[in-house]
């Protein structure tokens, strides 16, 4: 083998370039050809000294006879053998009667060694996945191609002891995904808006890469090359492609946000015929690595994850009742949240009456009076004001984990508003722990401080100490109200003499009314148990934030740029759609209610490897399948209707 470089140019511009061709030698009708073997492209990055040296590994991975001179490479050209002899097997035909094959010189039988000599008498028939019913190659444009039948049955008599497996590839979570993809018909709407091939396998690579394995962009890009065959699905060569598609990928994304949220929404609810009644909006944020100058929106704020220390960014969420999302909007790391509802309801085209979930951080009353305003129904948590609860007068539910909460329905003096007063026992229990915490602390904080009236050096100014006293009330959590605290000074009033303090309760705190919270609705015509159960779904969205900062890849942002950042949390966004239609998919056919995280671990044990062996003529046979699917993924592939073996098989013979 050689590689050629040929001389061409652009019809439509003049432009010249060179391409590069591996080809190879062949007598036909007594006289050598040149055979194209592979195209190398336009932009071949081995220099042309390397060439005969990159040709000669290539050969010996095809038809490693000698292996006591194996030809040692620099890692680059390592990389690049290894990367075109896979492409020579993935790209070789499946069909047993047209396998493609390379010519090449068998090894003769003086060049083996004793063991190899005597494994070679023992021979193997192996039944080739030729038999085997496995979907073609997709395309970027059109992922989802029908499944094929790869032919009859190949037997083959190869030499057991020569058998090497090698170029392991994860195929179940991209295969999954894909189906996700294909359901969403979003490589459809991306050729509609005039995206191009190679942007749209760019994409649909850095979705994939969120769903499988969770990064940055450029680590998307790694696992592309390195750990997934979402290119054999694809028939796409990541390994060809700049990190920088990644990234021109996110832009793309960006600049159609709004109509791809829209469609992708549009696609999920014909898909599962949802009812547009209920809305759940929050907030969260993330951090960025780094100081971010260049982000506008990169501000220090209060951090969700307790990582104050570095510049954040807030994702707000509009999802409908069934966990997909509506819309996403990025906004500063020390945005209000009580400032953002109208922004994101604006143009939502949510019907007349639809029902707004928003917790306390949210529900200002300004937010409510223009929610009101705009004919939406709301359900929040009321913020602030004096717990109350009369047990008498409540009734109880059950949640889904087995805990009673008592609710007590409570209409406003105006008619047009219902308070919801909810007893938690689970939460009971956690506030009085808290509560005995933080009067513990605060009482050991005045301790300290009476204590020291009796130390010599110690501070006795009476202004320092009531300083001091107020910054003990600070820290307090509330509980410093609880305390009558007297400082009794001496009789010049400059330095104090004794401190004393009793506790106090005051009525409708935490302290005296623990596992109480109200919710406040303007749906006056649900019971108690609908409101609260309505309610309670906003805990849904908190599973969404968690499953897009431990699942998804959502944190940290390592882009500085404004557009890189926001197209970072989009395609988060848009791999969590595609990982919740998955599991509703699951759900509704076979009652299989995992997390992703734990789906993704089952899905991940699918390879597609290359086998390697030396047949009875002394030639190399190359095939390359998946792996056969698990148990526990079989029931998977099942339940979304796919096929069990991803990618077809293929066979080369050197």
């Amino acid at each position: 083998m050689f590689i050629r470089q040929t001389r061409t140019s652009n019809k439509a511009t003049g432009e010249g370039y060179f391409t590069y061709r591996l080809v190879r030698g062949e007598r036909i009708a007594g006289k050598v050809r040149q055979i194209t073997v592979l195209n190398l492209g336009r932009h071949f990055p081995v220099v042309q000294d390397d060439w005969p040296l990159l040709c000669s590994r290539i050969e010996q991975l095809l038809a490693p006879q000698a292996l006591l001179c194996e030809i040692k490479c620099p890692p680059h050209l390592e990389r690049a053998a290894q990367r075109y002899v896979g492409q020579l097997i993935a790209r070789a035909s499946d069909k047993p009667g047209a396998a493609a094959s390379t010519q090449a010189t068998p090894a003769p039988a003086s060049e083996l060694s004793a063991d190899s000599a005597h494994a070679a008498n023992t021979t193997a028939q192996t039944r080739g996945a030729a038999d085997q019913t496995a979907p073609a190659p997709a395309t970027a444009g059109n992922i989802c191609s029908a499944a094929g039948v790869c032919g009859a049955v190949d037997l083959q008599h190869v030499d057991i002891a020569s058998m090497v497996d090698s170029l392991p590839r994860s195929v179940g979570v991209e295969h999954v995904a894909l189906h996700a993809i294909n359901q969403l018909s979003l490589v459809d709407k991306l050729t509609a808006l005039g995206i191009n091939g190679v942007m749209r396998a760019c994409i649909v690579g850095n979705l994939i890469g969120r769903i499988a394995a969770p990064g940055s962009e450029l680590a998307t890009w790694d696992w592309l090359q390195r750990h997934s065959a979402l290119g054999e699905l694809l028939d796409v060569d990541f390994e060809g492609l700049s990190h920088m598609r990644l990234y021109r990928a996110s832009d793309l994304l960006m600049k159609h946000r709004q109509a791809i949220e829209a469609h992708v929404f549009g696609a999920v609810t014909t898909l599962f015929s949802l009812t547009e009644t209920v809305t759940l909006y929050d907030l969260t944020n993330t951090y960025f690595e780094g100081q971010a100058t260049n982000n506008p929106k990169a501000r220090f704020g209060r951090s969700k994850e307790k990582r104050s220390d570095c510049p954040l960014v807030t994702l707000g969420l509009v999802l409908d009742g069934s966990g997909f999302v509506r819309r996403s909007k990025t906004f500063e790391g020390n945005v209000s949240e009580g400032t953002t509802l109208q922004v994101m309801l604006t143009d939502l085209a949510a019907p007349v009456g639809a029902l707004v979930i928003m917790d306390a951080g949210i529900a200002t009353q300004a937010n409510i009076d223009w929610l009101i305003e705009h004919k939406y129904r709301y359900l929040v948590v009321r913020r602030g004001g004096v717990r109350e609860f009369d047990a008498q007068q409540s009734v109880s539910t059950q949640t889904m984990g087995g805990e009673t909460v008592r609710l007590q329905k409570v209409l406003s003096a105006d008619g047009q508003e219902v308070q919801l007063h909810c007893h938690s026992e689970g939460r009971q229990a956690k506030e009085q722990a808290m509560s005995q915490r933080f009067c513990t602390a605060f009482e050991a904080g005045l301790k300290k401080i009476a204590d020291g009236l009796s130390k010599p050096r110690s501070e006795k100014r009476m202004d320092k100490l009531n300083e001091r006293i107020g910054r003990l009330k600070q820290r307090s959590r509330g509980v410093s109200q609880h305390y009558q605290i007297t400082l009794t000074g001496d009789e010049a009033g400059k330095n104090a003499t004794a401190l004393s303090w009793k506790q106090e309760w005051v009525s409708g705190t935490m302290a005296t009314h623990p596992g109480v919270y109200c919710l406040r609705t303007n749906v006056l015509d649900w019971d108690a148990q609908k409101l609260w159960q309505t309610y309670s779904s906003l805990t849904d969205i908190e599973s969404v934030f968690r499953s897009f900062k431990t699942e998804l890849g959502l944190r940290p942002v390592f882009h500085h740029k404004e557009d890189r950042a926001d197209g970072h949390l989009f395609i988060t966004v848009l791999a969590y759609q595609c990982v919740q239609l998955i599991r509703t998919e699951l759900k509704a056919q076979a009652q299989i209610n995992d997390s992703w995280e734990s789906l993704r671990k089952t899905m991940q044990g699918q390879r597609r490897t290359t086998t390697s062996m030396r047949r009875a003529d002394g030639r190399m046979l190359h095939v390359r399948k998946t792996s056969k699917a698990e148990p526990e993924l079989a029931r998977i592939y099942r339940a979304l209707g796919i096929d069990a073996s991803p990618g077809s098989t293929r066979k080369l013979v050197v």
